[in-house]
């Protein structure tokens, strides 16, 4: 065997090697987990009842041609904006569709590891430029693909396209910087915000920092005309993004998760001194379940992508790069990172300045130019590894010591003092779990680079094995444990809801809408049915403004009206609930809501049916303003919903031959507001009255209702006057409707949902059709962009040949 000749194969195949380990080692992490549970890659929280049934249900609206509206997300919501965040732009999703419905559950894991092994290959593109042997490009891109921060977001599965696509576009710059390569930087820019227009925010912030970082440090060499051309392409590549980003942005505008700016002293100090410690830790030690926090469990700080860990050495590498180096911009740029990590105004920047949830969401940036600084520091000979080594497991130690032996009082739900106990910590077996690892990771770096010489093949060799070694060794513990952690949910996801369809065969549950008790989050997303509950950020600001305004409920990123609230199910057109068969939904035969039936029964759920069910679309006989309901204690709105439309003032003086509103009306409400005597002061509540109400709906109800294509239709037999018929779909500006094929104005009703006025003593057919807002500007932007570009194009390749003298 010859042994060089193999050697010189492996280095002229580097990428290929990158890629091939980033494959089998995520092979290893997922395949055991996929064969416990029957072929689905199933994790925790938001991986089992997000990240599947979106993909699932948004595969089968695109097969469906339903690209426009989805009546199963939420109450109803624009398609494309409000998956662009989770989906839309990865080309990962894409790889789906030619799949029937039933494979995409089991593809999840698969998809995974090819994530895995693209963030590998994509971050060696980017190191190799900056090494001497490609070999340690690989280790790099190793270290990058699997650290902290990329196990850490298995629990969300659309965090890792970014990281795919990140280090392509510091590429593109380098490119087009080092080497007057154009043409490549916008097609990078436009990836990086189709894929994820949140994460390029930062993204953006980043690369300018980068950007700047080279210039000042004369790295970069720049003129006026590379200045023009380089902010050119990154123009022309963001703009043809319009066809995506428009729609998304006119359909977020509105939504409180955005409104929250840096404000006082939270914008300079962050409200919760663990968070600092956390930061620390995230450097450390391997990554923390997201909803599990163990050594800073009151950082406040769940679901926040802390985690920067580099899985062999942990900091040691970096830490021994920043001694070698006292004027560098791979220095000055990590102590640029520390410093805006720490300081919560500027870690904001990175998502727009919104301050409404602490995110670290960006850490994955400088983790990038970590695994540079590692993999810079072990080609170096001048490095003084016994310094770093010791400094890194000495902070490592340190941290260990301090916050697993610190005594911490525990205290009873009477908050009495009841015992004290070694471990600030919440989980005391796995956090000497998590300091072996991180200890065990730092040793088996020191043998290595104690033991072969810098900057060898030898060196590169062993570097990558040992990152293979504590890759498994870490994350397989990590993975494990995030697959049980749900583990009375997921039997029942995998085994019970996940392509068992059983509720379709219900009467007409396509065209109503269901409720469910005690079960996981968006089981209707996994059934393809409309659901009154759903788990998901980015649903029409519509509905979020109703819960809001209309009923005193923050709805951040779950929509889940209690049992108290159960005059919701009438106003929202609820014909069926599904309870799990151990819940406690109905106790000594009385169920947990008035009007509800036990039904049937199917695969360990309890199907219950309202026998006061409203159908989709009907009309009242009474009006009032918003200021008129916000009279009203929050805990009866519900009921009050169901006894009046709410309409703005000046609707009800526009439709004041239906509302009986009168100018006069409204002046008399505003001068004497004590005085005036509201419809709602005759308004009762409780259960009789709730089905009265309920009852009398029905009488003035559709007699068919349809959700169709991006549309809906209905038909109403009004044996009455003109009237506004109303529809619990949420309002948004890409809907038009049609009374009797005209079109008929759209009314804003009950904070957020659709009116349209219909003629009397007729049978009218009545048809709402959405087309995506913004979409046709935003495309013809896209295709100018694309034209633009490839003249650009076109241009550089004749200068090109005019230089050859061709």
């Amino acid at each position: 065997m010859n042994v060089k000749k193999i050697e010189r194969n492996i280095f002229k195949h580097c990428g290929l090697l990158t890629f091939g380990l980033g494959l089998l080692i995520s092979a290893l992490l997922f395949i055991p987990v996929i064969l416990q549970n029957s072929g689905l890659f199933m994790y925790y929280g938001d991986f089992n009842v997000q990240e599947i049934p979106f993909y699932q249900m948004i595969h089968d609206h695109v097969r469906e041609g339903m690209m426009g509206w989805s009546h199963t997300t939420d109450l109803g919501s624009a398609t494309m904006a409000s998956y662009s965040f989770y989906l839309i732009g990865s080309p990962f999703f894409w790889m789906t569709i030619p799949f029937p419905s039933e494979a995409v559950p089991y593809l999840m894991g698969p998809l995974f590891m090819l994530k895995f092994a693209c963030a590998s290959i994509t971050s060696y593109f980017y190191l190799k430029r900056y090494v001497r042997n490609r070999l340690f490009a690989t280790a790099g891109g190793l270290l990058y693909a699997f650290s902290g921060f990329s196990i850490y977001n298995i629990f969300f599965f659309h965090f890792h396209e970014p990281m795919i696509v990140f280090p392509l576009l510091l590429l593109a710059v380098d490119r087009f910087m080092y080497d007057n390569k154009k043409g490549a930087l916008a097609p990078a820019v436009f990836s990086a915000c189709v894929i994820n227009y949140y994460f390029f925010v930062g993204m953006a912030v980043f690369t300018a920092m980068y950007w700047l970082m080279l210039v000042f440090t004369n790295r970069y060499k720049i003129t006026l005309g590379k200045i023009l051309l380089f902010f050119f392409e990154i123009v022309i590549g963001f703009c043809a993004t319009a066809f995506l980003i428009i729609p998304t942005v006119l359909f977020l505008m509105g939504n409180p998760r955005l409104a929250v700016l840096p404000d006082g002293y939270s914008a300079i100090v962050h409200e919760f001194p663990q968070r600092y410690w956390y930061i620390v830790v995230s450097l450390f030690f391997p990554p923390e379940m997201p909803a599990q926090l163990n050594f800073t469990p009151d950082a406040e700080a769940k679901w926040s992508s802390v985690s920067a860990w580099l899985c062999l050495g942990g900091m040691t590498g970096v830490i021994g790069y920043l001694q070698l180096r006292k004027r560098d911009w791979i220095k000055k740029l990590l102590v640029l990172c520390a410093v805006i990590a720490f300081i919560p105004v500027l870690n904001s920047v990175f998502q727009l300045l919104n301050s409404s949830i602490y995110y670290a969401r960006w850490f994955y940036m400088p983790v990038l130019i970590m695994s540079l600084a590692t993999v810079r520091a072990l080609e170096e000979k001048r490095v003084e590894w016994n310094r770093a080594i010791g400094w890194s497991a000495g902070i490592t130690a340190g941290v260990a010591l301090i916050t697993g032996l610190m005594p911490t009082t525990v205290y009873g739900d009477d908050n009495e003092a009841k015992s004290t106990v070694l471990g600030a910590v919440q989980y005391f077996d796995r956090y000497w779990i998590y300091v072996a690892t991180a200890l065990v990771s730092i040793l088996l770096f020191a043998v290595i680079v104690k033991t072969f010489p810098a900057g060898t093949k030898k060196l590169a060799f062993m570097t990558i094995a040992g990152i293979c070694v504590i890759t498994l060794l870490s994350s397989t513990y990590i993975v494990e444990t995030g697959n049980s952690l749900d583990a009375e949910e997921t039997p029942l996801i995998s085994e019970c809801i996940i392509n068992h369809k059983d509720a379709k065969k219900l009467d007409n549950i396509q065209n109503v809408r269901s409720d469910f008790y005690d079960m996981p989050d968006n089981t209707g997303m996994f059934w393809g049915i409309p659901s009154i509950r759903t788990f998901h950020s980015v649903v029409s600001t519509s509905i979020m403004r109703f819960y809001d305004s209309a009923l005193g409920i923050e709805r951040s990123t779950v929509s889940e009206p209690d049992t108290d609230h159960y005059g919701l199910r009438g106003l929202f057109s609820c014909r069926y609930l599904f309870a799990a068969q151990h819940s406690d939904f109905e106790k000594n035969d009385k169920p947990a809501m008035p009007g509800w039936k036990f039904k049937t029964s199917f695969d360990g759920v309890d199907v219950y049916e309202n026998e006061h069910h409203i159908p989709m679309g009907f009309m009242f006989d009474k009006f009032i303003s918003k200021s008129e309901l916000g009279k009203i204690e929050n805990i009866y709105r519900s009921e009050a919903l169901l006894q009046a439309m709410v309409l703005s003032k000046r609707d009800l003086v526009r439709f004041s031959d239906i509302t009986g509103y009168t100018e006069e009306t409204l002046k008399e409400m505003k001068d004497d507001p004590k005085g005036f005597k509201s419809k709602t002061d005759d308004f009762t509540y409780g259960r009789e009255e709730y089905f009265k109400n309920c009852e009398a709906l029905r009488k003035n109800a559709c007699k068919s209702f349809e959700f169709t294509k991006n549309s809906f239709k209905a038909e109403l037999d009004n044996k009455g006057g003109d009237n506004l018929l109303f529809f619990s779909v949420p309002y948004d500006k890409g809907w038009s409707a049609y009374v009797n094929g005209k079109e008929a104005e759209i009314i804003e009703a009950d904070y957020g949902f659709m009116a349209v006025r219909v003629p009397g003593k007729t049978v009218s057919k009545i048809e709402f059709k959405y087309n995506i807002y913004g979409f046709d500007i935003g495309i013809i932007i896209s295709v100018c962009c694309g034209i633009i570009f490839l003249m650009y194009i076109a241009i550089l390749i004749l200068l090109g040949r005019r230089k050859r003298g061709i």
